[in-house]
């Protein structure tokens, strides 16, 4: 059972890896506010590189689910060398 993720305030932003393509992986990108949800499907590349297309929300907020994925792609290849998972299964933030 999945459980709520909508805040009572701010938002949050949930990154589910749907796919491990080795220097590439896709995400399911979410947008959680209080009262609404907005999706896209991300390819985030070891190279900092991020195809994300706009989810429906505000250009604030998909410009933090942006900023956000570029975080991710930057550290893959640092994890990949650290002998870790490239490509984390999920990532959660919350922001106000």
């Amino acid at each position: 059972m999945r459980r709520n993720l909508h805040p009572t305030e701010g938002a949050r932003f949930l990154f589910e890896r749907t796919a491990d393509e080795g220097p590439r992986a896709r995400y399911r990108a979410q947008i959680y506010t209080p009262t609404e949800l907005f999706e896209a499907a991300a390819i985030l590349g070891e190279d900092g590189s991020v195809e994300l297309p706009p989810t429906g929300a505000s250009a604030e907020l998909d410009e933090r689910l942006a900023t956000m994925a570029r975080l991710i792609a930057r550290d893959a290849a640092k994890r990949r060398a650290d002998g870790l998972g490239a490509w984390p299964e999920r990532v959660l933030r919350w922001r106000k």
